[in-house]
């Protein structure tokens, strides 16, 4: 019996790694990529986490969208020009361009890492 329960955890946390994993098709960067792309017109920079969070330590070209409200500003966001997501670790950010292609947009790149990373 405690072999199917260790089974069943094992299947479960296998599980919620790929729910939180980014979506196919999800380009990823490190902050070391991500710093030559700021020059970039062509691209967008959002940062997902809180107002507050964001407000204490941010990157400038990065635009404040939350998470929670990403599916009903997602409409401001161009589906022309690649979107860059950063939060505080990289999950949040994950979770945001699996939203973003849901809602259509093709060319969206998540900061492995996140602020952490780039703090570091």
């Amino acid at each position: 019996m405690e072999f199917i329960g260790v089974i069943i955890l094992a299947i479960l946390i296998f599980l919620f790694l790929m729910i939180k994993k980014p979506g196919k098709n999800i380009k990823q960067i490190s902050t070391t990529e991500l710093k030559p792309l700021f020059g970039d017109s062509d691209k967008q920079f959002i940062d997902v986490r809180t107002t507050g969070e964001f407000k204490q330590n941010h990157i400038r070209q990065f635009k404040n969208m939350p998470l929670q409200s990403l599916q009903q500003n997602a409409h401001k966001l161009s589906k022309d020009k690649e979107i860059i997501v950063i939060c505080q670790s990289g999950m949040r950010s994950a979770s945001a361009c699996n939203i973003l292609k849901k809602q259509g947009f093709t060319s969206v790149t998540n900061v492995k890492g996140g602020m952490n990373a780039w703090s570091n």
